[in-house]
């Protein structure tokens, strides 16, 4: 700052030193320029002084505003409150597992995996369940979750069947655990079995198959076991 004050003065002082000759010069083209030149100097000088002084008058014409740039917001603010979201049912819908296959250590039978994830106090094959389990435990036409669904005997059942319902997913599909379906000794989780009959009664099912990723063929059906009438007879 200490220089640039005697840089104004010397501007000045020169300006002050050529303004006469701006008045004397003829009005000629050539004489024009030399006082256009002064009086260009004159007012860088008079700029420089006080540029206060020398801003353009407000004019009537108005220009159009600058437009205004929104505030970046913090990611974290733009999201709604908890307070704005909307209200999600208390109990969330649990989504059905695939069916999968477990193969233990030792070959598994249907009869003795029912009998051990039942807890039905059920021996023998498959193919007599039914007729024994009267008068000794619940017998049902329709599913419920954690009774033996037990299958007649066919050709390919010549022993019978039995697999524990695991879950109700309509009035047409059941998901079953079951052992030894495919003759392996292995355990299935959650396959998915269909009523097919007119009558929706449960006498005709259709069973997945894992390998082929479709249902199987059609299997009579005696019906559904469960521990509800050992419970009622201890409750008495």
């Amino acid at each position: 700052m200490g220089s640039f004050k005697p840089t104004i003065r010397a501007l000045v002082m020169a300006a002050a030193m050529l303004a006469p000759l701006a008045l004397l010069v003829a009005p000629s083209p050539a004489h024009a320029s030399i006082r256009d030149t002064v009086n260009d100097l004159l007012d860088k000088v008079a700029r420089i002084a006080d540029p206060a002084a020398m801003a353009p008058a407000e004019s009537g014409i108005r220009r159009p505003a600058a437009p205004l740039k929104a505030p970046e917001l913090n990611p974290f603010q733009s999201a709604l409150p908890e307070f704005n979201m909307p209200s999600l049912p208390s109990v969330a819908v649990a989504e059905l597992p695939e069916p999968s296959v477990e193969n233990p250590l030792k070959k598994m039978f249907c009869a003795e995996y029912a009998r051990m994830r039942s807890g039905l106090a059920m021996f023998g094959d498959a193919k007599y369940w039914w007729a024994r389990a009267q008068n000794l435990y619940a017998r049902a036409k329709a599913p419920a979750e954690n009774a033996v669904m037990v299958f007649e005997v066919t050709p390919r059942l010549k022993l019978g069947h039995v697999a524990v319902v695991t879950k109700i997913v309509s009035n047409r599909e059941i998901r079953v655990d079951q052992a030894n379906w495919q003759n392996h000794g292995e355990i299935d989780h959650s396959t998915p079995v269909l009523d097919v009959s007119k009558k929706n009664d449960w006498s005709q099912v259709r069973v997945w198959d894992i390998k082929s990723s479709q249902f199987g063929r059609v299997y009579p059906v005696s019906g559904f076991i469960s521990q509800d009438l050992v419970r009622q007879a201890d409750n008495e």
